[in-house]
């Protein structure tokens, strides 16, 4: 991503050169062998001070802890990092996944690419020009590359996105940086670069792919793109939203789509024959994804999977029949009741009930206030969940137990 203002460690350019080469990396084996820890940094400091200049140390030191700390690639020992980067770059899993819609084309250009964390997924697929402003950044994302095998597929160019064209016939990726002085932004006009800056440099590729942050306003979204002819898709891995894409020219394969990693499951949008029947609470409730509740497909999920919604505005499913689905979390529901805290209180205590989770949808409670106001001491019974929600605009409370899906996340 590009400079955001963010004060951050940075390697000097001859640390990061050092450690680029044969000595560096030997270097680098070494503290890796050691299993360095933020309590070993004083001493290590002083010990390879002897040895070593000042910014090696202090570079090497700091590249350490990042590569243990960077679990979202698979090959995080050989790669480099800045912090802010690393924080910011999209997981492997996700990176390699969204490759895929490039795969076939000629070449790629990667805007803003970083530490190239996605540079290295899509040189899986097809020829990349990386482009940034921050040439320390570069450098490290042509390591990251070569990492992975793909240095010659590899094309790194320091200059601004914001005045450099997309070579003709390529396709294009963007991550702007979503953080300003080291805070998150919240608008699209508040991106580095702006989005609407962004389009204006893709808007003659036959393709293109931003990231977005996953709670992206879709009424901005629109002001922004106009309301046609793109997608958005929401990425979630094992259950957490991690990411918004919006797609754009060819690379646009439905108005909304919500994909599940690690599995690739994927539902899209499509209309509604009739609306989804709203009814009392069944003997299953199921809790969608939260990539399924951010692309809007609560209903679609219904619909497929023939569920019904207990509340026309609460994004929770119910059915009678046990219904399995990659797309929701199943709960057996053993009890339904009017919202109240004696009256909970007293149920939960007289089922014994242990290792209590409360969630909660519509109704504005702090849950671990209500869990504290519960004063529950802990029982041998079955672990519990209850659900604080409204059914058919009343709120109520759902005593539930999960259950384990072959093929979902609950």
């Amino acid at each position: 991503m590009e400079q955001t203002g963010m004060a951050e460690f940075r390697p000097t350019g001859e640390a990061l050169s050092y450690l680029l080469s044969d000595e560096g990396r030997t270097l680098l084996d070494e503290l890796a062998a050691s299993e360095l820890r933020e309590s070993d940094l004083l001493a290590e400091t002083t010990r390879l001070r002897k040895r070593y200049p000042r910014d090696i140390v202090a570079a090497a030191l700091d590249l350490t802890l990042l590569r243990q700390q960077a679990r979202k690639f698979a090959r995080a020992d050989q790669m480099y990092f800045t912090r802010e980067a690393l924080e910011q770059a999209s997981a492997e899993a996700v990176s390699c996944y969204r490759a895929g819609r490039y795969a076939g084309y000629p070449g790629v250009a990667d805007l803003c690419c970083g530490i190239g964390g996605d540079a290295l997924a899509l040189a899986g697929e097809t020829e990349v020009v990386a482009v940034d402003l921050d040439l320390l950044r570069l450098r490290m994302a042509a390591a990251n590359v070569a990492a992975y095998g793909h240095a010659a597929r590899l094309h790194i160019c320091c200059a601004d996105v914001r005045s450099w064209d997309v070579p003709a016939g390529h396709v294009a990726w963007a991550d702007p940086s979503r953080r300003t002085r080291g805070k998150r932004v919240f608008t699209l006009a508040q991106y580095v670069p702006p989005l609407a800056e962004l389009l204006a440099r893709v808007e003659h590729a036959p393709g293109a792919g931003v990231k977005l942050s996953p709670g992206v306003d879709y009424a901005e979204l629109a002001r922004v793109v106009g309301h046609g002819g793109y997608e958005v898709e929401i990425i979630s891995v094992r259950g957490e939203a991690r990411e918004a894409v919006l797609w754009l020219g060819e690379l646009v394969t439905a108005r909304r789509r919500a994909t599940l990693l690690p599995g690739a499951h994927t539902l899209t949008d499509w209309p509604l024959p009739e609306p989804v029947p709203v009814k009392p609470v069944g003997r299953y409730l199921y809790e969608p994804d939260a990539a399924v509740i951010r692309a809007h497909l609560v209903e679609q999920l219904a619909v497929e999977a023939g569920m019904f919604k207990i509340d026309p505005q609460i994004a929770y499913l119910s059915s009678d029949n046990l219904v399995e689905t990659p797309f929701a979390t199943a709960y057996r529901v053993e009890e339904a009741m009017p919202f109240g805290l004696k009256r909970i209180r007293a149920r939960l205590r007289a089922i014994d009930a242990s290792e209590l989770v409360i969630k909660k949808r519509g109704i504005g409670i702090d849950p671990e206030a209500f869990r504290r106001q519960l004063k529950l001491k802990g029982g041998a019974g079955a672990r519990t969940v209850l659900v604080l929600t409204r059914v058919q605009k009343r709120p109520m409370a759902l005593i539930c137990q999960a259950i384990l899906q072959s093929g979902g996340s609950g």
